[in-house]
């Protein structure tokens, strides 16, 4: 990737798509598109729920609610994670809030049902009044779940037969290279924007860098993007960055740090980028979710870093999320949530992506092929692949 980044440096050129993309508008607000987007998308596919950062140590616990679907996510005294539909068996009670904590059990807070890390039931409140029930067929609901890379996915259909590592396609292992198991979690933030593909949008696109960011970024920002695809996902660098550095060093000379840079995009909705302070990187991890309808979007940013959380650190790290989560909302959300208002006057019948913006060709040609795909043939799908938006450079 480094290599091929640096001959666009080297070239002054880009990555080019062979041609333009037009998308509906209607795509953006359609509230049938939209259900079968939040259906046939992030009911089917392993979605990013968490960083290994977040449950770092045994009998940690994260819940949190995607399209409807309260799932809980625990790391149990054996160190393995594992989720669970965040729903109590005997009537249908959050076993717990959103959020993070620890628990070693976990204890329903209508009528006390217990269950323990492995999602058994372990304990009725008054059994002996209850009467006898089956403890074996009255479990917490497992779904698919997955760590890679200090990443952790999981798949919101109890049923999925998906192979996370079939979808991944060895971006984990990519992944890997930036260290993420090993980090301290910093600090999390929930946005509300735009139609759930108006916000993805900006986070395969470089393009709008030194315009919509110039009072924020700055000049230092180029508009220029290098796409690398790995099945579903793609990684964006920028190949005016320092590249030339590299030139003439041998290879096995190359600093992870530099390797790992730009944007580590996962389809359907998640963005990874890093950023320097006091010489260690801080990670944003974003996540974003269709909201309660086709105008509404939910996102998470998430902020780690293998930096010591000393307290010079820490305030520092704070700082840098509380700017980060300002451009997001101020200028990026912002903006998205005019587009929304706009797209549904019907005055445009399309959105243009042009052929240096083959990161959101790429997603939207996924988009289209999950909708089409049927359950039975979606492995096919991702061992096959699309050809969306085909880079020619």
């Amino acid at each position: 990737m480094a290599q091929a980044t640096m001959a666009h440096n080297k070239a002054g050129t880009v990555s080019l798509t062979e041609s333009q993309t037009r998308i509906p508008a209607t795509n953006y607000f359609d509230p049938v598109r939209w259900q079968q987007e939040v259906d046939m998308i992030f009911k089917r596919v392993p979605l990013l729920l968490a960083t290994s950062a977040e449950l770092k140590e045994p009998n940690s616990y994260k819940a949190i609610e995607v399209v409807g679907m309260p799932v809980l996510i625990s790391r149990g005294a054996d160190g393995a994670v594992r989720a669970f539909v965040n729903m109590c068996s005997h009537r249908g009670s959050m076993l717990v809030d959103e959020g993070t904590g620890t628990a070693r059990r976990f204890a329903c807070p209508y009528h006390n049902w217990t269950y323990n890390q492995e999602g058994d039931l372990v304990g009725i409140f008054k059994q002996e009044d209850f009467g006898p029930l089956d403890f074996s067929c009255l479990g917490l609901t497992s779904l698919p779940i997955a760590e890679r890379a200090g990443l952790i996915w999981v798949i919101l259909s109890p049923t999925a037969t998906l192979d996370i590592d079939l979808f991944l396609a060895g971006y984990d292992e990519l992944l890997e290279f930036c260290h993420f198991a090993g980090m301290n979690h910093y600090g999390s933030r929930r946005l509300i924007g735009p139609n759930w593909k108006v916000s993805f949008d900006g986070y395969v696109d470089f393009y709008h860098l030194p315009i919509l960011h110039k009072n924020t970024f700055g000049t230092e920002i180029s508009p220029d993007a290098v796409f690398h695809r790995v099945g579903a996902h793609q990684r964006v660098t920028g190949p005016r960055a320092p590249w030339s550095k590299l030139e003439g060093v041998p290879t096995d000379e190359w600093p992870d740090d530099l390797l790992t840079g730009g944007v580590w995009s996962i389809f359907p909705h998640g963005s990874i980028a890093g950023f320097d302070i006091d010489g260690e990187k801080v990670y944003q991890v974003a996540r974003i979710f269709p909201g309660a309808n086709a105008d509404e979007s939910v996102t998470y940013l998430d902020f780690i870093s293998a930096g010591e959380p000393t307290a010079d650190f820490t305030a520092k790290v704070d700082k840098q999320i509380a700017f980060l989560e300002a451009v997001v909302r101020d200028e990026d959300y912002a903006t998205g949530l005019k587009i929304q208002r706009t797209v549904k006057t019907g005055a445009k019948k399309e959105f243009i992506f042009g052929r240096n913006e083959g990161g959101a060709q790429y997603v939207h040609g996924w988009f289209d092929a999950l909708l089409e795909t049927p359950d039975d043939e979606l492995p096919a799908l991702f061992e096959r692949g699309i050809d969306a938006g085909r880079l020619v450079q």
